[in-house]
C-alpha cells in the first residue's frame, strides 16, 4: 500500500533531510530510497531520506523544509507515494467562498458552516478557506484561512491547493467575469475544481433532453408564451411557473385550471400565501404580465399529483455526493410536507420536515422501503446523467424529487450548490457529517491521493 495517514512533526534538527519512521517507510515503499521529493500542493522540495526509530507512522520535517513547502500545520493528514522517490502530503483542499466578514466571522453567516466543513476534513486532509482574491498567481500561493484548535481563524500563506471545493455563496458572485477566468486558470494548472457554478433550472432540463433520464423530468418549457401556458393547463390541469435562476421557492406560481370555475393563481407575497381566481384566461395572463409575448426567464412545468399526508403534498430533497471511489451516493434524504395553501414544500413557507421512512410507511405501509429504494436508484441515474452531459466536474448535487400517486418518480429541480436545511432534522445529524466526509473522500480521489500501481 502506498496511501495512508501519518502524523507530521516539525523538528529543530539542522540537517536538511526528511525523516520517516520505519513503519511509514514500509507502507510508502520507500525502503532503499536515498533522496525523496516532498510535495504539498504546488510546492515541492527534494532532500535526503532518513529513517528514525519510532513506532507508528510518522514524518519529521526540519523547519527549513516546513517553510520551503509552506506547510501550514503539523498533525494527522494523508500521505502517498505516487512515484518511488516521492512523498505527497495533504491533500491541500481549498474551499473557495466569499470573504465579507471580519474577526471571528470572516465568512459572515456562512462562518459556522465553513467551520463544520474544515473540522470534518481535518481528519484526513489539510483544508482551508479562501476567496478568489486571496490567490497570488505569480508566487503560486494562496493567503487562506485556517481553523485553529481553539476554534479561531488564522491566515497563512500556502501553495496552490491540490483540489478546490467551490462554495461561492450566490449566483451574483458566481457570474463575475473575473471569477470565471480564475476558475479556468486553476483548471489549466491541473488543479481539479468541482461544483463549477449554480445551475439555472433550464440548463439542467436541457442537459438531460437527449438522455433516457429525461423520462423523469415533467414537461417543461422555457420563456413560455400565453398559448403554451393555456395548452399545458388544459392538458395537465395545473402547472408551475419557476424563475430559471430562483431558489428557496421565491417567485414561484402554481396555476390551476378547473372547467366551469376558471383559473387560479397561488403564490407567496410578503410572507403570506395568496390565492386569486380569474374567470377568464386573459385575466390570469394580465396578472402575470405576459402582454409582451411571454414570461421571460421563467420555466413552465407540468404539475404532478404528488403523494399526500393530511391532504398536503409531499416531496423529497435528495442530497447526493461523490465518494472516494468516484461514485454517486445518496448521502441524505429529507421529506418535506407542504404547508396549508403553500405553493411549495419549503420550510420557510410553512412546510414540515420529516424523514422519508416516516412518510413512505404512512403512505405505502410495508411497501414503503421498496418505494424508497426505487427513488434512490432514480436519483443516482439522474446524477450520473447530469454528469455525463455537464462540461465541468461535479462532486455534490441536490435533487427535488416527487413521487406521484401512480408511484412514478419525478425530478423537479437539480442544484449544484444544494442547501442543507434538511440536516436540521434530528434523525439526519449523522448524515450531515457523513455527507461532508464523502466530499473529502472525493477530494482524495480528485487530487489523485491513491495507492501507487506497480508495473
Amino acid at each position: 500500500m502506498s496511501l495512508t495517514t501519518c502524523t507530521i512533526h516539525a523538528t529543530q534538527r539542522q540537517e536538511r533531510a526528511i525523516y520517516v519512521s520505519g513503519e511509514l517507510a514500509r507502507t510508502l515503499r520507500l525502503n532503499g530510497v536515498r533522496n525523496v521529493k516532498l510535495q504539498l500542493g504546488s510546492k515541492s522540495v527534494t532532500a535526503p531520506l532518513k529513517l528514525v526509530k519510532k513506532a507508528g507512522q510518522h514524518l519529521y520535517l526540519p523547519l527549513i523544509l516546513v517553510n520551503a513547502v509552506k506547510l501550514p500545520r503539523t498533525g494527522v493528514c494523508s500521505v502517498s507515494s505516487p512515484e518511488k522517490s516521492e512523498i505527497r502530503v495533504g491533500p491541500l483542499v481549498g474551499i473557495m467562498t466569499s470573504v465579507f466578514g471580519s474577526g471571528t466571522r470572516p465568512f459572515g453567516t456562512l462562518t459556522s458552516f465553513m467551520r463544520q466543513i474544515v473540522q470534518t476534513g481535518s481528519e484526513t486532509t489539510i483544508p482551508f478557506v479562501f476567496s478568489p482574491r486571496d490567490v497570488n498567481w505569480q508566487q503560486g500561493t494562496v493567503f487562506g484561512y485556517f481553523l485553529q484548535p481553539t476554534g479561531t481563524w488564522v491566515r497563512k500563506t500556502v501553495p496552490l491547493p491540490d483540489v478546490i471545493y467551490n462554495r461561492m455563496p450566490s449566483r451574483q458572485a458566481e457570474k463575475g467575469i473575473s471569477l470565471s477566468a480564475i476558475k479556468e486558470r486553476f483548471v489549466k494548472r491541473g488543479i481539479p475544481l468541482f461544483n463549477w457554478s449554480f445551475f439555472d433550472k433550464w440548463d439542467v432540463y436541457d442537459l438531460l433532453r437527449d438522455d433516457e433520464a429525461y423520462d423523469f423530468v415533467p414537461e417543461s418549457h422555457i420563456n413560455p408564451s400565453s398559448e403554451q401556458i393555456k395548452s399545458m393547463l388544459e392538458k395537465h390541469r395545473f402547472i408551475y411557473l419557476k424563475p430559471t435562476g430562483g431558489s428557496l421557492g421565491i417567485g414561484i406560481y402554481r396555476l390551476t385550471y378547473t372547467p366551469k370555475r376558471g383559473y387560479f393563481a397561488r403564490y407567496r407575497k410578503n410572507g403570506k400565501n395568496v390565492l386569486i381566481r380569474f374567470d377568464k384566461f386573459d385575466g390570469l395572463m394580465n396578472m402575470l404580465g405576459t402582454g409582451r409575448g411571454g414570461l421571460q426567464n421563467y420555466v413552465a412545468q407540468q404539475g404532478i399529483r404528488l403523494i399526500e399526508i393530511d391532504n398536503c403534498p409531499i416531496d423529497f430533497r435528495f442530497h447526493m455526493t461523490k465518494n472516494g471511489n468516484n461514485r454517486w451516493v445518496v448521502a441524505a434524504i429529507g421529506a418535506k410536507k407542504a404547508g396549508r395553501g403553500s405553493v411549495t414544500t419549503h420550510i420557510r413557507s410553512g412546510g414540515q420536515l420529516m424523514t422519508p421512512e416516516q412518510v413512505l410507511r404512512q403512505v405505502y405501509g410495508p411497501r414503503g422501503d421498496q418505494i424508497l429504494e426505487k427513488a434512490k436508484e432514480t436519483a443516482i441515474k439522474l446524477a450520473e446523467a447530469i454528469e455525463r452531459h455537464h462540461h465541468h466536474r461535479l462532486g455534490e448535487l441536490g435533487f427535488d424529487i416527487g413521487i406521484d400517486q401512480s408511484e412514478q418518480v419525478w425530478m423537479f429541480e437539480a442544484n449544484a450548490k444544494p442547501g442543507r436545511s434538511i440536516f436540521k432534522h434530528p434523525a439526519l445529524k449523522l448524515a450531515d457529517r457523513e455527507s461532508l466526509q464523502n466530499i473529502f473522500d472525493y477530494c482524495l480521489y480528485a487530487s489523485r491521493f491513491r495507492a501507487r500501481r506497480e508495473a
